[in-house]
């Protein structure tokens, strides 16, 4: 296996999860946590017998994750590796690193408290809080210091503030990994002239950024009804070695991994995505990225009671 930032603490990690029975793993974006954290900790002593469980807050994520681990191992999902997720499931007799979404793991640990057969449950990217989240940790809490006190805890970031956490865990250590940086150069465009449509202004970024730069482009829309306007807008005019991949949970599975594979030889692609390729994902070849600046998030309104889309 290529070496990775991450690989610089897991004997730390080991150590920290044989004694203590909990951690928390701080690691920049690129340190390889997500996907070689799970498999450097399957063969420890105090797992034997037993699975991880890793919490995903993304589908796309977690099938993703479940997917390049699964090849690392040189075997197909739902061997060693697999995953549950609410529309998906992949796995066997001999799964022992299973990756869900929150959902999925608070249904396993109301099902079963004790969580029996599994060692260790890893809340990745848990700087996405919401309530599936903090609902599965506590029951996974609650576990530990009812039923299971031999069940590891290991949660993981690359961005949040540990000290919540360190007190929640009753004083939980913190393992901190660099990551590796590289030289990005900030460009920002002119906003919008007079009432023109984001899909205009977006795709005049697209094609300087095309005619301008080698490698592939990753571009951040608020939803599927911009990246369906803006794929519209550059489908006339791209060249013919580009190739345009959307991104965004609605999508099919199979158009979701081809958005993230590798684009073919001799060809660029100009992913159009959603929040959703924000963390846990890496598509290769991207050297530019174009951030639109909006957002569509789900917001709670006291006055009525009820979350809305803004």
């Amino acid at each position: 296996m290529t070496r990775l930032p991450i690989d610089e603490v897991i004997p730390e990690l080991k150590i920290c999860l044989q004694r203590a029975g909990k951690a928390i793993l701080l690691a920049e974006p690129g340190a390889g946590k997500t996907t070689r954290t799970p498999l450097e900790l399957l063969e420890e002593p105090w797992l034997q017998g037993q699975g991880i469980v890793m919490l995903e807050p993304r589908r796309l994520a977690a099938r993703s994750a479940a997917g390049y681990m699964a090849r690392q191992l040189g075997e197909p999902v739902g061997e060693t590796v697999g995953y549950r997720i609410r529309t998906d499931t992949k796995v066997s007799s001999r799964t022992r690193i299973t990756v869900v979404t929150e959902g999925i793991l608070t249904r396993m640990l109301q099902h079963d408290p004790a969580l029996m057969g599994t060692g260790l449950i890893i809340f990745d990217e848990f700087h996405e809080r919401n309530l599936h989240g903090d609902l599965g940790l506590a029951l996974a809490l609650q576990s530990r210091e009812l039923l299971r006190d031999d069940l590891r805890l290991l949660i993981m970031s690359a961005t949040l503030n540990a000290e919540p956490l360190i007190r929640l865990l009753g004083g939980a250590e913190v393992i901190r990994s660099e990551g590796r940086t590289y030289p990005v150069e900030t460009r920002y465009a002119e906003g919008p002239s007079g009432q023109a449509p984001l899909e205009q202004s977006v795709a005049r970024a697209v094609r300087s950024a095309l005619e301008r730069h080698e490698g592939s482009l990753l571009v951040f829309l608020p939803g599927a009804r911009e990246i369906r306007r803006v794929e519209r807008a550059l489908a006339p005019s791209v060249p013919s070695g580009v190739l345009l991949a959307p991104l965004y949970g609605a999508l099919p599975a199979e158009q979701q991994q081809r958005a993230i594979a590798p684009p073919p030889p001799g060809k660029r692609k100009v992913v159009l995505a959603t929040s959703i390729a924000e963390s846990s994902l890496t598509i290769e070849g991207v050297t530019v990225v174009i951030d639109s600046g909006l957002r569509r998030t789900a917001l709670f309104s006291p006055r009525t009671g009820m979350s809305r889309v803004q």
